[in-house]
């Protein structure tokens, strides 16, 4: 009798197996082009669901309690969720990165585990185990057809929460009565423990039945060989928006069938599950500020709490002068002669952020013009050059000091000059420089600009009358002359260097103050410097590989206890630098000194980067010595020989703009530790400005050399200072976050990449 019900169980999951795919692979159809592309219907006011953020899972990521949704929360969204559930406690930091992609990384404290069981290594600190997620937006949802969405938890991690999963949404309106958010899945791995349903893949193929539970390496890998293996389990939940006034905030109850039975959680204690069902509360105060609390496995009250803020719709009003509007009565000068430069060229630097290069030519040292109605033999215009075609062009070379928006600097000048130059100038040239590097040229056709600006034709637009080119070094006067000779720029601003994840600590950290200066020789010759004058920090509790162990790589990064604890002040940077552009789109530099806190000597680095293109190529060579950490000025014996052959590619063109204003960068080379490999490196940045970055290195270095894991890599928000003053600035501040601090695959920090300063 057990065989025959053994028979009918499996024939029922088998049933099951087939009903569930038949819905949750059903958009096979679909594709990540066009659910980008797609007009977003998730936020739709009329399914009683209100707007804004959504509720985030205890794992981070739009979610239930134990489970996610397809649901996606609005582009350029950041939440911050805090989860405890009394075995677990969860911080996730989640970003939707595009609308058909939200990405996660978590640290889940396992409090009824060590974090080793050797106290000289760990102390009492408990066990925290990272991990990061992806979820992939298949489809939007529309009249009949749910949302669906495919995702990947814990991934690069020890896998101890790794699973994998296909889960579909459909919102139903109850009119005053608020709405409802029903969600169904399968998953697998931790998602798939309770095996449930029959997992369809082992039709396809043996080996898809069989999981393995080991981790490869010392951790930190993509086990790809495991995903949608093993057991499957279906899981599914609701989500109900109880209807209240707007200023109340949002109250939304749940209710999820959970796919883990909890059997093989590593959690250090067995874990009692009375029920299977799990129901929460969600209530968010605001778009900012949410509250979760929950009752799960039929024994545990769970909280939490998320902190939301919008990447790509931040701003800050600004207090800048108001572009120019054109004026009936405005009159022009008649001649070139009868423009005053020395007030165009304020006006250009105080509405526009233009610093014009200085020339010697008295009362012309702001523009250069080519113009046919002046007289070179009168004298009258020293310094200008007379056309012999029938037309007049002001050229400006220029440097952009506070707009981090090039086409609305550009625009405001257009603007300037339209009002300050005679009616006959047929063009305007901004070339605008980086010190002696000529970025780009913007081009304006004077006389369709004024028609647009003016308002003198209907369906005309002032940006159709700009177009951009090249920069040529032979014809610029900025390129080949000391304009901003003896020219001094400092600034002061506080500077957070951190680690997670370590054994002796969770979070180890530096908060300084970082004074940088520069000083201009000549157009290519300047001296730059940073000096660090420590806050306070924790690096005395980092201890992995004192000097008294051995190590099998040389320890370029893994001694920053030792900078960190000797140093209150230190010079953390002091080069000489000379930079020249070789020829259209071509640029390089040279460069020696303390060139950062713990390596200095010498280099060089060319860039190429042709206009219009969407690829640019670098190669950098570095000859460095490791700087004492206990002589400011002096150096230890390693040395090593590093460089990188660099290829970087806008990603914008790529899957009919799905990866919109986003930058990949793969460097090969050789790295500060004598590994030889290659980084990859991409960046994303929203309309606000943010960028959003994420690295990883891959280095001839084996897992057990390297270390707990088994590869570099990291996160980093860089982030625009004009978010937060009331006036445009270009100045910007990164946070970092490295996981674990190894010497694999470490790169020299050069201070002023090519690919920076001319981008």
């Amino acid at each position: 009798m057990s065989h025959s019900v053994s028979v009918r169980q499996k024939a029922k999951k088998k049933a099951l197996t087939l009903a569930i795919a038949a819905i949750l692979l059903s958009p096979a159809t679909y594709s990540v082009a066009s659910a980008a592309t797609s007009a977003d219907t998730s936020t739709n006011t009329n399914s009683g669901v209100p707007q804004g953020p959504l509720a985030q899972s205890d794992f981070g990521g739009v979610g239930l309690m134990q489970t996610p949704t397809a649901r996606m929360n609005p582009y350029g969204e950041m939440s911050i969720n805090y989860a405890d559930s009394d075995i677990y406690r969860r911080t996730a930091f989640s970003i939707q990165l595009f609308p058909w992609l939200e990405t996660t990384a978590r640290y889940t404290d396992i409090r009824n585990r060590l974090y080793s069981s050797d106290p000289n290594f760990s102390g009492d600190q408990t066990l925290k185990d990272k991990g990061f997620d992806a979820k992939l937006l298949l489809n939007y949802e529309g009249k009949y057809m749910p949302q669906f969405a495919v995702g990947l938890q814990d991934v690069g991690g020890t896998g101890i929460f790794a699973g994998e999963y296909i889960v579909a949404n459909k919102r139903f309106s109850a009119g005053s009565a608020g709405g409802f958010d029903v969600s169904l899945g399968m998953g697998w791995g931790y998602l798939g423990r309770r095996d449930n349903i029959s997992n369809p893949f082992c039709d396809i193929a043996d080996r898809m039945c069989e999981r393995g539970t080991q981790t490869t390496g010392r951790g930190g890998k993509f086990e790809v060989d495991k995903w949608f293996r093993g057991p499957a389990a279906v899981f599914g939940g609701v989500q109900y928006y109880v209807p209240m006034p707007e200023a109340w905030g949002g109250l939304s109850l749940m209710a999820e069938y959970d796919p883990n039975d909890y059997q093989q959680d590593r959690a250090g204690v067995p874990i009692e599950v009375d029920s299977p069902w799990n129901f929460g509360a969600n209530y968010a105060l605001n778009d900012n500020i949410s509250f979760k609390v929950g009752y799960q496995r039929g024994n545990t009250v769970t909280f939490g709490f998320t902190l939301n803020y919008n990447f790509n719709s931040a701003h800050q009003l600004k207090l800048e002068p108001a572009k120019r509007q054109a004026q009936a009565n405005q009159v022009a000068p008649a001649t070139l002669n009868e423009v005053d430069y020395d007030r165009l060229a304020n006006d250009l630097l105080v509405e526009a952020g233009w610093r014009v290069a200085r020339r010697s030519t008295p009362g012309r040292d702001n523009v250069a013009v080519i113009a046919d109605d002046i007289d070179q033999s009168s004298g009258i215009a020293p310094g200008l050059t007379l056309s012999k075609e029938r037309r007049a062009t002001v050229t400006l070379e220029a440097t952009q000091t506070r707009f981090r928006d090039t086409a609305e600097a550009v625009d405001r000048a257009a603007r300037i000059l339209a009002d300050a130059l005679p009616e006959h100038i047929t063009e305007y040239q901004i070339k605008e420089f980086n010190g002696n590097l000529g970025i780009k040229q913007h081009n304006i056709n004077a006389e369709a600009y004024k028609t647009a600006y003016r308002g003198e034709r209907f369906h005309t637009n002032e940006q159709n009358a700009i177009h951009t080119t090249s920069v040529n070094p032979k014809t610029a006067i900025t390129a080949n002359n000391n304009e901003f000779k003896n020219d001094f720029t400092w600034s002061i601003q506080p500077d957070l260097d951190q680690s997670f994840g370590g054994a002796e600590d969770f979070y180890i950290y530096q908060l300084s103050l970082k004074a940088t200066g520069k000083y201009t020789l000549t157009n290519a010759w300047d001296v730059s410097g940073k000096l660090g004058i420590n806050i306070a920090d924790s690096y005395d509790k980092f201890n992995f590989l004192i000097d008294s162990q051995d190590t099998p790589l040389p320890r370029v990064r893994t001694r920053i206890r030792e900078y960190a604890v000797n140093q209150n002040v230190w010079l953390d940077n002091l080069q000489v630098n000379y930079t020249k552009q070789l020829g259209n789109n071509l640029f390089a530099s040279a460069y020696g000194g303390y060139l950062e806190r713990m390596f200095g000597g010498v280099g060089g680095e060319v860039l190429y980067r042709p206009l219009h293109s969407d690829f640019a190529y670098g190669l950098d060579l570095n000859y460095v010595k490791q700087r004492d950490p206990y002589q400011d000025l002096g150096f230890d014996d390693y040395s090593v020989l590093t460089g990188h052959a660099s290829l970087y590619y806008n990603a914008d063109k790529l899957m009919n703009g799905a990866f919109g204003n986003s930058t990949v960068i793969a460097r090969v080379g050789r790295f500060l530790a004598k590994d030889e490999g290659i980084q990859l490196e991409y960046q994303h940045e929203f309309d606000s400005g943010v960028i959003a970055g994420a690295f990883a290195a891959f280095t001839n270095v084996s897992d057990e050399d390297y270390g707990e894991g088994s590869f570099t890599k990291g996160f980093y928000l860089s982030i625009p200072f004009d978010l937060f003053f009331v006036r445009n600035t270009k100045t910007r501040g990164t946070i970092g976050w490295m996981p674990i601090l190894r010497d694999g695959g470490q790169m020299l920090h050069r201070s002023r990449p090519l690919y920076n300063n001319v981008k």
